[in-house]
């Protein structure tokens, strides 16, 4: 693989370029992660689009969303990409990587990239991979990527590592207020929408925007939010209702945080994060090693047998790693 010329067409905006180099960057064999490697030091490194990391529970209409935020951002004259994270069986390891078919519309879009990939049983609610493949996408002069986690529980907060601005959907009547000041996801979310405020729905969306307003006062302020953010807002996919004004809250968030500092501190420490986490996933890499693992087996069967203390042979094992 030509890794130069490789770089060159994703510069140039090709397509099939770019979703080889994705295909590449997921890969897990050694010499693609060198090639990967190479090719992302390759990349122009001023591109930079605005990174929006979204999630929300099953069922509540993100693909939707998407396709219908999409549309209009593509109508006012940027191009978009979606990476698109599916849950991976934990029994055969398949995914169905069916949001595609979800997004016809936008699918269709010329300057639309839709990316569907596997989680691989990765926590957090992203790919391992998925920060390489944004970096890809604004290499390929991508204005908007829009990161789609898989959408499990409250834990999703990795996206918010590698994003500049974090949405969370939410369902009409998904809980009284109380919800809304859990720990974890809830102190990530940067604007909660409630979506499907249309028809039957729209009372209860209401009301749960005005639940969810309320427990986001409760939180404690963070420095890199003006007044009156984090905020709740009600939007209908479905019918496109409330997407301008949600832009409007978006575009007004970011050039706060750009002209006050915190745009740049967050990819800086962004950038120390994700260099911490590689460093981590390398050293696991070195577990399963033939030698590493034959070291494991034969202190695992003296721990389990009560010759030796686990925390001992914890150390005897690191020890000898680090040697």
């Amino acid at each position: 693989m030509d890794i130069t010329d490789l770089a060159t067409r994703i510069s140039a905006q090709e397509r099939r370029a770019l979703a080889r180099a994705i295909t590449l960057v997921e890969s897990g064999r050694d010499d693609h992660r060198t090639q990967a490697a190479a090719l992302l030091a390759a990349l122009p490194q001023d591109r930079q689009a605005l990174r929006i990391g979204l999630s929300g529970t099953p069922g509540v209409g993100k693909s939707t969303f998407i396709e219908s935020l999409g549309m209009m951002l593509i109508r006012r004259g940027l191009r978009v990409a979606v990476l698109a994270v599916d849950p991976s069986s934990s029994r055969s390891g398949g995914s169905i990587l069916g949001d595609k078919t979800r997004m016809d519309l936008l699918s269709r879009e010329a300057d639309a990239f839709i990316r569907p990939s596997p989680s691989q049983t990765h926590l957090g609610g992203v790919a391992r991979r998925t920060r390489e493949a944004v970096r890809l996408c604004e290499a390929a002069g991508f204005d908007v990527v829009l990161i789609e986690t898989v959408g499990v529980g409250q834990s999703e907060t990795v996206v918010a590592e590698m994003s500049d601005l974090f949405l969370l959907l939410l369902a009409p009547a998904g809980g009284d207020e109380l919800q809304g000041v859990k720990r974890g996801i809830m102190e990530m979310a940067d604007i909660i929408l409630v979506n499907k405020a249309d028809g039957d729905l729209k009372a209860a969306a209401n009301r749960t925007c005005a639940d969810y307003a309320g427990a986001l006062r409760l939180l404690r302020k963070r420095a890199q939010d003006p007044d009156g953010y984090p905020c709740a807002m009600t939007v209908s996919a479905l019918q496109e209702d409330g997407l301008d004004a949600a832009w409007e809250r978006i575009e007004a968030l970011v050039e706060w945080r750009r002209q006050n500092g915190f745009w740049e501190r967050t990819r800086a420490a962004q950038a120390r994060y994700w260099f911490t986490e590689d460093v981590k996933q390398r050293l696991l890499a070195q577990l399963q090693m033939p030698e590493a693992r034959t070291a494991l087996a034969a202190l695992g069967d003296e721990v389990a047998a009560g010759e030796v203390d686990p925390s001992v042979a914890a150390q005897q094992f690191v020890d000898e790693l680090g040697r």
